[in-house]
């Protein structure tokens, strides 16, 4: 059996990850498939470049972090969007994710994976869940 945790150790967990991702996080969206993990450079191309704000992400509640709102940024250039890494402030990796369109069920949803340079660009929604449920 996989180690367990409660609701509420869980929950703990994503408290402690909001701390480390800290204020003013960066929320980059690149091309291609993630690296094998988050301490890997990154790989494939940027796409997308958000910069969080004060509180990138609310309160975790359940286990779950939830991204707050971000202004809406143009894509620096055009591909497929296949992964998200949020950094700190200070360009260290955190955390990295998949993405999917609408209705795909990823960790970040877009409305359109494809980007195009240049295109306005803005989340739907993105969550981290914490693990060992």
């Amino acid at each position: 059996m996989a180690t367990q945790y409660s609701v509420a150790a869980r929950t703990a967990q994503m408290s402690q990850l909001n701390t480390t991702i800290g204020i003013n996080a960066q929320i980059i969206i690149y091309s291609g498939a993630a690296p094998a993990n988050v301490g890997t450079a990154a790989t494939g191309t940027l796409l997308v470049q958000f910069a969080g704000n004060a509180t990138a992400f609310g309160a975790a509640a359940t286990a779950v972090l939830t991204a707050s709102a971000v202004a809406g940024v143009n894509a620096t250039a055009a591909g497929v969007a296949g992964y998200y890494r949020i950094n700190t402030s200070a360009s260290v990796a955190v955390t990295q994710g998949t993405i999917t369109g609408t209705g795909g069920g990823g960790d970040m949803v877009l409305t359109n994976t494809n980007i195009a340079a240049a295109q306005a660009c803005n989340f739907t929604s993105l969550t981290i869940t914490a693990f060992g449920a």
